[in-house]
């Protein structure tokens, strides 16, 4: 399985980076190995002094396309969650100056919580609405009417290039208010004020 990322997906994500707001679809991916599942602590690693959390809503694939188009995407996934993309903001800054990729910045292990707990799309509405707590007090919110590109446009750009294939999964983007963890840290994940994603940072 695959997990593919979407970079500046939200404007005000886009603004609060220093960042262009992009024509199409920016994308990354990260192995599986940097899942965290089952709300498992967060060890921080020695090779990064600043983390960063950003809350994204995660599609789960579930069927083989390559050449979507828009107008069939929806077919091709039945389940939404939540996830977390952790970077190591200075490793990927690092990266940036150097003029060197910075897939260590996002792809190092336990990088990418996942939610338990997968909702069925059709019991979701159209907007949905996340949030990320951290320590009990709301730092991110979103919802996905702010997304610069729709799910369905997400599917059909990513299968022009990568065969998607049953179980990936598809980060699709933060909101703006991406912040720090630190040791003792605990962050909450919801959707639709139900909490779906819960874990400490050790």
């Amino acid at each position: 399985m695959k997990i593919i990322c979407i970079g500046r997906n939200y404007a005000n994500h886009a603004k609060e980076m220093g960042s262009a707001v992009p024509s199409e679809p920016v994308f990354f991916m990260k192995p599986d190995t940097a899942l965290l599942l089952k709300n498992k602590p967060f060890y921080y690693p020695d090779f990064s002094k600043e983390i960063n959390y950003e809350t994204e809503i995660v599609l789960k694939i579930n069927r083989v396309g390559k050449y979507i188009k828009k107008k069939f995407a929806h077919r091709y996934y039945n389940k939404i969650g939540l996830g977390i993309d952790l970077t190591a903001r200075d490793l990927q800054l690092k990266c940036k100056i150097n003029g060197l990729p910075w897939e260590k910045a996002k792809s190092f292990d336990n990088s990418a919580p996942l939610s338990k707990r997968f909702f069925d799309k059709n019991k979701l509405p159209d907007n949905i609405n996340f949030y990320l707590k951290l320590n009990g007090s709301k730092v991110q919110t979103g919802n996905t009417k702010e997304m610069i590109f729709s799910f369905d446009e997400i599917i059909e750009h990513i299968s022009k290039f990568c065969t998607l294939k049953i179980g990936d999964l598809i980060f699709t983007g933060t909101p703006e208010g991406v912040g720090n963890i630190k040791i003792g840290d605990r962050l909450q994940g919801y959707i639709e004020d139900k909490c779906i994603l819960d874990f400490e940072i050790k």
